[in-house]
């Protein structure tokens, strides 16, 4: 391969929509968080939706959770059941507010929340500490859906919101309907390497106008309705500018395309991977009402399966983050942690790495994160086993079918 291949970055409009809707931004002089392509914008994600939302376009996905927690009433001293496997993007804004997140391991099938664990530690709260939950968030874990039915029926029994933390699944579907949309409120990311992009940036789907004009009022420093500036709330610097709607609105212009292409590439690492022993591709054919975006193609190893230099793994510090320009990285302490993939896992992803072929493992769960290490865990060892064996393969609409026969080779000669 002459170039690098990446996990997934955006892929722009062939038309360019993205430059128009910029340049009319710069034109009309709207270069500000508010204007024409930031309303356009999340109109044509309230259609998207198909259903009745309101959509606020936010700065990050990571702001539309902090958002929604508070609108579900979230406040120091609650505690906020989550998705122990996922990014911490999803647990964080719990702790900006002075709750404490209960972090639930996950099923095997989806990998994603597992519903009966989940009511097990709703009970257990309620005992402990005579109160239940404020709220619940589940994670569509790289795209897959999580058993929504059965979540939703829980939370409306225990009367406890969900918040559907769709960053990584926009597109996917529970039944035909998408994700994002069966709970108290949805959340929707844009970063560089999601389904669409604006750059950055994010967004909060709402049940209501009156969710979102408060949503809205937070997201835009809280200001009362005076001449002057009065407030009478904490709001934050949140709203996404009328620049990077812009880009998101050429990006709507191929999100069917990018939700095609992302689909064929993992038909096509089916085909591919069949006859490899010890590697398992993740599919959605667990629930036939269940369909993956697959925002990235995940394999996990046999532990017993030998990759070349496996026995070297973990030798050399990394220098940097894995999966590129990842944000500010601090060097680690020890060359080993406590819970870290299998040598076969690491010496893989380095061979890919050799091979320019950018390989990353799966979320390290934030029970076993060291920041967390005091928050409740309900755990039945099905994140970690997964942790320990898991690995993301290139996806993104940038990916050709050639890249990934190259990759699946490169995969098949690394065995020993």
């Amino acid at each position: 391969m002459s170039k690098r291949i990446y996990l997934c970055l955006a892929h722009m409009s062939e038309a360019g929509m993205e430059q128009k809707y910029i340049q009319e931004a710069f034109d009309t002089n709207w270069v500000v968080p508010l204007g024409p392509n930031v309303n356009a914008f999340e109109d044509e994600l309230k259609a998207f939706c198909g259903c009745s939302r309101e959509v606020v376009a936010l700065a990050s996905g990571t702001a539309a959770v902090h958002l929604a927690l508070i609108a579900c009433g979230v406040e120091r001293g609650d505690e906020v059941i989550v998705q122990s496997f996922t990014f911490c993007a999803s647990t964080n804004p719990v702790v900006y507010l002075g709750a404490t997140p209960v972090l639930v391991d996950s099923e095997r099938d989806s990998w994603n929340i597992d519903p009966d664990l989940m009511e097990y530690a709703i009970k257990e709260r309620i005992s402990k500490t005579g109160r239940k939950p404020k709220a619940i968030i589940a994670v569509a874990l790289y795209g897959m859906p999580y058993r929504i039915d059965r979540i939703m029926e829980i939370a409306n029994r225990y009367d406890i919101p969900l918040i559907e933390d769709v960053a990584e699944g926009m597109g996917s579907t529970f039944d035909g309907r998408v994700i994002g949309t069966f709970g108290r409120y949805g959340i929707l990311s844009f970063n560089g390497n999601k389904m669409i992009t604006t750059s950055g940036g994010g967004a909060l789907l709402c049940p209501d106008d009156e969710a979102r004009k408060y949503a809205m009022f937070l997201a835009t420093q809280a200001r009362d309705g005076y001449p002057y500036y009065q407030h009478t709330e904490i709001g934050y610097n949140y709203r996404m500018s009328n620049v990077c709607a812009g880009i998101g609105r050429g990006q709507m212009t191929v999100l069917e395309q990018h939700l095609s292409h992302h689909r064929h590439v993992h038909d096509l690492y089916v085909e591919l991977f069949r006859d490899i022993d010890g590697i398992t591709l993740r599919s959605d054919t667990f629930d036939s009402r269940c369909r993956s975006n697959y925002w990235l193609n995940t394999i996990l190893l046999d532990p017993a399966l030998n990759i070349e230099g496996q026995e070297h793994a973990y030798e050399q510090a990394v220098n940097g983050a894995v999966g590129g320009a990842a944000g500010m990285v601090r060097q680690g302490g020890t060359l080993h942690t406590d819970v870290e993939p299998n040598a076969n896992v690491e010496a893989l992803r380095c061979v890919l790495d050799k091979a320019d072929v950018e390989a990353r493992p799966l979320w390290k769960p934030m029970h076993c994160q060291p920041v967390y290490k005091d928050a409740p865990a309900y755990v039945n060892g099905v994140s970690e086993s997964l942790f320990h064996r898991g690995l993301c393969l290139p996806s993104g609409p940038c990916v050709s079918d050639d890249e990934v026969r190259y990759i699946v080779e490169t995969i098949k000669k690394a065995i020993r």
